[in-house]
Formats: C-alpha cells, structure tokens, sequence
C-alpha cells in the first residue's frame, strides 16, 4: 500500500508540473485568440482595492488616488481597530460613496464576552443597521465582507496535533462540532486500520458546511437572515463556502498556483449554484515586495474578467516584521496596472470566455485542495485511489479548455444538467 501511494504521487507531481506550465498557455490563448465564433463581452465588473490600514486618513488618500480608475473600495480592516470604531467607519464609506465608488464593509470583532461569544457593533439588530445602511448609501452598499479563508484554513488545519491531544476527551463533549469530529477521528482511524480508502466524504462535508458554517457561525447566520449579501475570499473549498452560505466567494490569485485551475473551479461552483464570483489578487510572497509583479497582476486580472468575474480586488496589504498593519502592498506598478485594466477593459472588446462550454464532474463531496500533489482532502485525509485520475483528467482538460472549463461536482442538488454545456466530462472517464 506505502509503496503505491508513493508511485501515485511522483505521477501526480508530474502532471501537477503540466497544468503549471500550461496554465500560462491556457490563460493567454484565450485572451490573444479571436476567432468569427467568439463573442465579446458587454457587461463591466466592479474593480477595486481591498483598504486595509489603520487610519480615515488613509483611506482617503487611496479613494483619491484610485477613484478615476476603480468603481469599488472594499473596506477590508478587520484586522485593525478602525473596524470597530463606527465613526471612523461611516466617515470612510461616506467618503467613498461620494466619489462614486460602491463599498463592501469587513468589520472585525467589536468584543468576546466571558461565554467566549464575539459580537460586532451592528450585531444588536443587524435588520436595522441593513436598513440604515441602504437608506444611507443604496446601491452603493454591496454588502459585508464576513471572514476570510474557512475553506483553506479546513484544509490546513493542524487535524493530525488535534486528534493526537484531544481524542480521548472528544466524547465528554456535547457540542455538535466536536461530537462531529470525534465520528471523523473514528472513521480515520478504522480506514487506517484496514488499510483502505473511504466510500465518500459525506461526514467531512457536513461538518464543514453545517458547523462550521451555515448554523455554526452565528454572525454568518445573521447576516444570511438579515439578507445582507455575505462575501469572503478563499483559496480551496470553493463549492463548499457557497452552500455553507456565501452569496460571493473571491478567489484568491497570485500565490503560485494555476490561476486557469483557480478560475476554473471557482465559476464552476458558481454557476451550477447560482451565485457571483470574483478575484481576490493577493500576495505571492510572505515577505517583501508581497505582490507579483504588475505584468502577472493584469494577466490574472484580465483572465478574470474574461472568465466573468463580478468582482476583481486587489488586495492592498503588507505587514512588517511585528506583523503590525502598517503599510501597503501596492507601490506604483501595481497602481499603473490597476489603471491600464481598467482603461483596457472600458474602451477595448475582449473574448468572452464566460459561457458554459464544458464542465469537469468530481464525485460527491470530494473536497480535494487540488494545490499540489499531496495536499489534503478535506485536511482530515491524504490523496486516495481517486486523486491521480482526477489529476489527469483535470490536466488534460485544462490544456484543452483552459478558462472555459468549469469545474463542478456530483450535487443531486445541482445537476450538471441544469446548465446547457457544450460537453461534459466526469472524472473517471477516459479523455
């Protein structure tokens, strides 16, 4: 068994290699190609940056940089106190509605009470703070920027230290979400024993969308109930975070992955669900200069936009070595980009590569990260005797469809049929 899950993975590497080297291939024949078939795109996004320091003063300063070529500030401070200050938050998003760009709000915890429950200033009657917020800015208000990376931190998360310090006292607990993983860790457990691969993912999906989304995050909850339209940005799980609650989910681009993959399993989630989707351009490095240069920025923009993005963001955040927000990604490159985008795609035609034309089926519940050869699925389990075909599959289709590939799932709730493509392919068949 060891030895064929090391040879399913030199495969997997191989073919993970490809769909990096040709992800660039893909994205920039669709955006040089025309052809008498092709038809252009006659709809506009809403193109911005993701503010996230610390001051009105700054804000400002990049609404009055930036208004002549963006139509969206995302006030993306969670991670700073200005998100709880309400003063400070309605002076900015006054500002910005003024000079004609539309807001999305992230506001951070306002407070932790002693029963370990967070709450936000609008938190007391978020029905009434929609109103307000409607009445004061209309359309202009988008919605709230609710959480960040649920779907990659499930993927990440440190499962394995988890069950080794706390499976034995799983069971003195009753709250659903524990009681949820102690039946997990028994699954994994008995898998492991018998040296085989689970049937499906079924427990893993249900605890990620019902707890630790959906009824497991009150705010989300709230928020869903208000009808207040909830955005995030992730980089895995795509599918999921839309039926955990999300109405807009923006893929994050630009940390050295495929962004024809990237593109691909985000629309398709969102098409087959119904919902909007964006890009989230963020960093590629940890460190200084942060960002990728400003010639890959405008490729992922423009492949993007092509793919029918509703929201493309850049998100405008660096952090020094105290990790203390105190500075901007973007320097004057990234800016210029930003402008040439938006010049671009106001006063040139572009292929439209939005329409359905073929659509990739993965089996149920098959929360596969799809970053790299050994990632994990649902960060609970490693590749199993699906990954590799998958792989192929997934590779040959991208070098054949690139941004016009969807990549979907097995849902009896949302049947590949719905949609009217040009082909569809499952995982498990030969291409």
């Amino acid at each position: 068994m060891g030895s064929l899950r090391n040879n399913r993975k030199i495969v997997i590497v191989i073919f993970f290699i490809t769909i990096l080297a040709v992800s660039v291939i893909g994205v920039q024949f669709y955006l040089l190609s025309a052809g008498e078939s092709q038809t252009y795109i006659d709809s506009s996004p809403y193109v911005g940056i993701a503010f996230c320091g610390n001051t009105s003063t700054e804000a400002k300063a990049i609404i009055d940089k930036t208004k002549t070529y963006t139509n969206l500030f995302v006030f993306d401070t969670a991670r700073s106190e200005l998100s709880r200050n309400k003063t400070a938050v309605y002076e900015i998003c006054d500002y910005a509605t003024a000079n004609g760009l539309s807001i999305i709000i992230n506001i951070g915890i306002d407070s932790v009470t002693e029963d370990d429950v967070t709450t936000w200033f609008w938190d007391e009657d978020a029905a009434e703070f929609k109103a307000n917020w409607t009445e004061r800015w209309g359309e202009k208000f988008l919605g709230m920027y609710y959480n960040d990376e649920v779907g990659g931190i499930q993927l990440d998360g440190a499962w394995r230290d988890f069950y080794e310090d706390f499976s034995e006292g799983l069971h003195m607990v009753g709250h659903p979400a524990i009681k949820a993983l102690e039946i997990i860790g028994e699954k994994m457990k008995n898998y492991k024993d018998i040296e085989a691969f689970p049937e499906n993912y079924d427990l893993e999906a249900n605890f990620f969308v019902n707890l630790v989304l959906s009824d497991g995050d009150p705010g989300l909850a709230k928020l869903n109930r208000t009808g207040i339209t909830t955005f995030t940005s992730d980089y895995g799980l795509y599918w999921w975070d839309y039926l955990g609650g999300y109405d807009v989910v923006l893929a994050e681009m630009g940390w050295n992955a495929s962004i024809t993959q990237q593109i691909a399993q985000i629309k398709g989630a969102a098409r087959l669900q119904e919902k909007e989707w964006g890009a989230m351009i963020t960093w590629k490095y940890d460190e200084v200069p942060f960002l990728d240069n400003a010639d890959q920025i405008y490729t992922q923009m423009l492949a993007s936009y092509q793919a029918g993005a509703k929201y493309i963001i850049i998100f405008n955040y660096a952090k020094d070595k105290e990790a203390i927000n105190t500075a901007q990604a973007m320097i004057d490159e990234h800016f210029n980009a930003l402008e040439r985008f938006w010049n671009d795609i106001n006063y040139k035609q572009f292929i439209d590569n939005s329409v359905p034309e073929a659509a990739l089926v993965l089996p149920h519940n098959y929360g596969w990260g799809m970053r790299n050869p050994n990632d994990t699925i649902w960060g609970f389990w490693p590749t199993d005797d699906k990954t590799e075909q998958i792989a192929i599959t997934m590779y040959q289709l991208l070098e054949l469809y690139g941004t016009r590939l969807d990549i979907v799932f097995e849902d009896p709730a949302f049947p590949v049929t719905k949609v009217n493509y040009k082909s569809v392919y499952f995982w498990d068949q030969a291409i």
